[in-house]
């Protein structure tokens, strides 16, 4: 293992964003919650089951694009809904319709709230370019290079393919490996010489499809024994723990 915490044979490391580099998956899970508790609500009434911002947020729509997260849930309460069109209304209830309001409220709570990059994240990106390895950073996310820029780090990537780049290039979000298995290519390198970091179950599974050197599970809510289960090789709190000195 090198200094980093990886395979020596790994050249390049793949990041995922929301919950891994930034402290935004909080938010994305509060904004999931207004919107289906809201959807829910109206649907069923005053004793309607509410959406759980943790087991919910992280078994159905954590890691996953937008569209999907929305299926993946409604699916799990027995619900199907029109997909309606990709410019549907936020208040319109299609697939589409209640992926729009999710984000919009997702961009609310950014702007009131502010975002932060993890400071211990940060500092391994760093380590890990400083080391010579590739960087990109993958992520569901449409916001994805806002976010990178207002917490100013857009620059550490080599690399970057989010929810924005996926629909251009039609790739199929996580936990297909697609988008990883893409940054991989763009970066120049194999997948058995690329390392994926992950705080979503969606993205362990996606990192092990790939068949990546070594998947870094990033526990930031109490989830490590799921995320060892669904594929990681290591499971750490913050990414600063893998700089430390390695036997």
């Amino acid at each position: 293992m090198t200094n980093l915490g990886l395979p020596d044979a790994v050249r390049a490391c793949l990041f995922d964003l929301d919950g891994v580099l930034t402290k935004t998956a909080v938010v994305h899970a509060a904004a999931w919650q207004e919107t289906f508790d809201d959807f829910l609500r109206r649907r069923e009434g005053p004793g309607f089951r509410p959406f759980d911002p943790v087991a919910d947020y992280d078994e159905y729509v954590d890691g996953r694009p937008r569209a999907d997260g929305v299926r993946s849930f409604l699916a799990s309460r027995g619900i199907e809904l029109p997909e309606g069109a990709e410019d549907d209304p936020p208040e319109r209830d299609t697939v589409h319709g209640l992926g729009a309001r999710k984000n919009g409220l997702l961009l609310e709570k950014i702007h009131t709230q502010g975002v932060e990059a993890y400071p211990g994240s940060v500092r391994y990106v760093e380590a890990v370019r400083a080391a010579g390895l590739a960087t990109a950073v993958v992520s569901s996310s449409a916001n994805c290079r806002d976010i990178l820029v207002s917490v100013g780090i857009e620059d550490r990537f080599d690399v970057r393919i989010d929810g924005v780049v996926a629909a251009e290039r039609s790739l199929p979000g996580k936990p297909h490996p697609d988008t990883f298995l893409a940054a991989a290519t763009d970066l120049g390198v194999e997948p058995a010489a690329a390392a994926v970091f992950e705080d979503a179950l969606a993205g362990m599974d996606a990192g092990r499809a790939g068949h990546f050197a070594y998947v870094v599970g990033v526990d930031r809510v109490g989830q490590a024994d799921a995320l060892r289960r669904h594929g990681a090789d290591t499971v750490v709190d913050d990414l600063a723990e893998l700089l430390e000195e390695r036997p």
